[in-house]
């Protein structure tokens, strides 16, 4: 009732208009305090580097220099960082540990004013636990959704005071790590001073241009696309089928794709594909061979040392006729794709027709 003893006016769904007044600056500050509650998404520069578990690093070093004539970045005590294009983008080397296959082990990507701490404290916002390392005894594929920062010291090719790096697994057990945009696998506290360059061995085939993509096998590829945009802040920019589309990373160019089929216990890196300069398949193909590697023919396993190509026909967004994409598999069977410095994961017969999304 009001002082003169009549009702107060009421608004449809029956609040008053007194109380309503009463509440417009708490209606106010609404999107303000929602705004809080969400957790700010970590912006990402580069698709940066990646990591190959191999059962011979000196075999492995001796048939990648002279493939792609790469140098030496750093050295991680048996972990061997080679270069990609200019730099500082590189992919490493480490010796398989005891009862693991060897396999793609981890994605690293650059963040722009990248600070340890802070960065960490934005992945434990977004849900990931902060953890203990698996190198510390706990499995990996136990690890789901943790983070921990690892302090590299000398005899591994860390600075004085330990280069500081971080790490995470997502919700299918993946590896990744954030770095800053200059991190080459070297020494300093970020470990962006490479001083000790080592030219390759060889000239090399092939001369790589940067990372394109990666491709994982998830559990459930919407709930890995779902995680990993709001994590990033990161848009669609091609769709390779109804159902599988790629996130854009930086520029336009790079990408993730997360593709279903594993199961719960983990996920895994499926293939990591790089970009060369002068891409022509035909030319490509004859390298490889030259190289000494066969082509995998109808054989429906990957052997090691094959090449192969595989059209994207037009249901999977290639051009009619197919878009070529070149695979090859290295000592140990791993998966390594082939494609023009352009190719997005999109349409036209080099894959270079993206618009995001």
């Amino acid at each position: 009732m009001t002082r003169s003893g009549r009702r107060a006016p009421r608004i449809a769904g029956g609040l008053s208009r007194r109380n309503l007044l009463k509440a417009v600056p708490v209606l106010a500050l609404a999107p303000g305090l929602l705004a809080q509650q969400r957790p700010v998404s970590i912006p990402v520069s580069k698709l940066h580097h990646f990591g190959l578990r191999v059962s011979d690093v000196s075999r492995s070093l001796d048939f990648y220099q002279g493939l792609f004539g790469a140098p030496v970045l750093a050295r991680q005590g048996e972990t061997v960082c080679l270069q990609i294009g200019d730099g500082p983008y590189f992919f490493s080397l480490s010796p398989t540990r005891a009862g693991e296959p060897p396999a793609i082990s981890q994605i690293g990507i650059s963040v722009p004013d990248f600070n340890p701490d802070r960065v960490s404290d934005q992945l434990v916002a977004h849900g990931i636990d902060r953890g203990p390392s698996p190198a510390s005894g706990q499995s990996r594929r136990q690890a789901v959704t943790q983070t921990w920062i690892r302090s590299r010291d000398p005899d591994e090719g860390g600075d004085v005071d330990g280069t500081r790096e971080l790490l995470f697994t997502d919700p299918d057990g993946i590896l990744y790590q954030l770095c800053g945009p200059a991190y080459c696998g070297g020494a300093g506290p970020l470990g962006n001073r490479c001083d000790a360059i080592e030219p390759a061995s060889a000239d090399g085939l092939l001369q790589l241009h940067e990372l394109s993509h990666f491709t994982n096998r998830v559990a459930s590829a919407e709930r890995a696309n779902r995680f990993h945009r709001n994590l990033f802040g990161l848009g669609f920019q091609a769709y390779q089928g109804p159902n599988a589309p790629v996130i854009g990373v930086g520029d336009g160019i790079q990408f993730l794709m997360y593709i279903g089929g594993a199961q719960e216990s983990g996920g895994e890196i499926d293939h990591v594909c790089l970009s060369v300069q002068g891409f022509d398949v035909d030319r490509i193909l004859s390298e490889l061979t030259d190289y000494g590697l066969t082509s995998r023919g109808d054989n429906p396993q990957i052997l090691p040392l094959v090449h192969y190509i595989s059209l994207r026909m037009p249901n999977r967004g290639g051009v009619e006729g197919g878009t070529p994409e070149l695979y090859f598999s290295d000592p140990d069977g791993l998966r390594i794709q082939l494609q023009d410095p352009g190719y997005c994961g999109g349409g036209g017969y080099l894959g270079d027709a993206c618009e995001p999304l």
